[in-house]
């Protein structure tokens, strides 16, 4: 399976990779971490792919691939389960020479599945979030909400435009997103930002 360092970037259609972005962005904010990242479940070649990132790594990790059976991001795509780590040099599940290769090593991270009806599309992370947010499990609640809301999305947008290809079980979550079109990321970018400003609306955090 590719590594991070060796791996072909494969980028997405700039237009697609902005509702993504929205949504990374987004948890960086909410969760005042120093980065965020979502990562597609390409279920073909058993592989996690970086899609969009926000705060450290965001200029060159893109497109990037690692096995989608090691660390943390791995974890919660096989268990379709959400996680908060506090202390990741002492967690034995942290993949710490593939957070070598992405050039940032977090202390702590937070990770949800994007998950649907149809199954884990990926995996939605925040790295090195503000110590109130990983020490409250109402918190790990909101990421995981905003990351079924952002799954929600992808599936609007790839099934639900008017003469767009249905997708099924089978489809991975790079698929998925590789072929939204104009009109489904407008959709999908209106749900976000909807999400968005519900989460960030003052009182409205736990």
């Amino acid at each position: 399976m590719s590594h991070p360092d060796n791996a072909a970037p494969q980028l997405l259609d700039p237009r697609a990779h902005e509702l993504l972005q929205s949504v990374v962005d987004t948890a960086r904010a909410i969760f005042g971490a120093a980065a965020s990242s979502i990562f597609l479940f390409d279920e073909a070649a058993g592989e996690l792919v970086f899609q969009a990132v926000s705060g450290e790594g965001q200029d060159f990790l893109v497109g990037r691939r690692f096995p989608a059976g090691r660390g943390i991001a791995g974890w919660v795509v096989g268990s379709g389960e959400p996680v908060v780590v506090d202390d990741l040099a002492h967690d034995p599940g942290f993949a710490r020479d593939l957070a070598e290769s992405t050039r940032f090593v977090p202390t702590a991270l937070m990770a949800a599945p994007l998950l649907d009806s149809s199954g884990v599309l990926g995996v939605l992370e925040v790295l090195d979030p503000a110590p109130q947010a990983r020490s409250d499990l109402a918190e790990l609640d909101l990421l995981s909400l905003f990351a079924r809301q952002s799954a929600s999305a992808l599936r609007v947008v790839t099934e639900g435009v008017p003469g767009h290809p249905h997708l099924g079980r089978e489809a991975t979550g790079v698929r998925a997103v590789a072929e939204l079109d104009a009109a489904g990321r407008a959709v999908g970018l209106v749900l976000v930002d909807a999400v968005r400003d519900l989460l960030l609306a003052p009182g409205s955090r736990p």
